[in-house]
């Protein structure tokens, strides 16, 4: 028959504090492309193979996490996206994504 536990076997049941918290990170912290080239790269709203790099397949702006840009330039790039999208050169909203998903706002449920 086992005894009470005292706090440090709890503890040490537990794990690390990294393993409740999803375990290791991963690799390196990805590099802003644009702080990394400097001048020959540059952010336009009419360059459209930029701004469609730094979209979803629903045409949804990602986060600076997944690209990995600064806070500068996602700023301008989100900003240049709006602008492209404003003059119609990107969409809002790709083709076909409210059917697939079953109609969004739970309309026409009969």
């Amino acid at each position: 028959m086992a005894g009470p536990r005292n706090r440090g076997d709890r503890d040490r049941d537990r794990g690390s504090r990294d393993d409740r918290r999803g375990g290791m990170r991963r690799g390196r912290r990805k590099h802003c492309q644009f702080c990394v080239a400097r001048v020959e790269i540059v952010i336009d709203y009419k360059n459209v193979s930029l701004m469609r790099q730094y979209m979803d397949d629903r045409s949804r702006i990602r986060k600076a996490r997944q690209t990995g840009t600064c806070r500068r330039h996602q700023n301008r790039i989100a900003a240049a996206i709006k602008r492209s999208r404003e003059i119609a050169l990107v969409p809002y909203v790709t083709e076909g994504t409210m059917e697939s998903r079953g109609g969004g706002r739970g309309r026409d449920r009969g």
